[in-house]
């Protein structure tokens, strides 16, 4: 995904936008988008771990294959309720979320052979990183429609 279809996507969301499925309001989805490129970025503290057969089994297939993210997938360590709001705004969540890709893109430039820890797949580089936020945005810009 470019940085130019990720505005335009963005440019559909409003408050209005209704979820498909689950329980993200567009703001919450933004503001989870975002965390998600910090946490690649190495930006929120991850543990590194060594996946087992299920979470290498789950990669292969999420990240190698034209199978799109299932719609109730829980991300792992993510509480079943709501995680509260950070930004008094949807417009400044999205402003916040392209400032976190920018800074994402921007560490992986400049440390190109750099891994940083997924939460359930271990540790992945850039390429891996590349394949992951292009379904996991798609999957959730999607689930709003945009």
């Amino acid at each position: 995904m470019t940085k130019e279809t990720l505005l335009q996507r963005l440019d559909h969301l409003n408050l209005q936008s209704k979820a498909k499925f689950g329980i993200l309001t567009p703001q919450h989805m933004v503001e989870h988008l975002t965390i998600t490129l910090k946490l690649s970025a190495g930006r929120i503290p991850t543990p590194v771990f060594e996946p087992n057969e299920k979470q290498l089994a789950r990669k292969q297939a999420l990240l190698f294959t034209d199978i799109p993210f299932p719609q109730g997938i829980k991300a792992p360590g993510l509480p079943d309720t709501l995680l509260e709001l950070r930004f008094p705004d949807l417009e400044t969540a999205k402003t916040a979320l392209i400032t976190s890709w920018d800074a994402y893109h921007l560490v992986f430039q400049e440390n190109p052979s750099l891994q940083t820890p997924h939460p359930g797949f271990g540790l992945l580089n850039y390429e891996e990183w590349e394949l992951f936020h292009a379904k996991h945005i798609d999957h959730h810009l999607g689930q709003f429609g945009c």
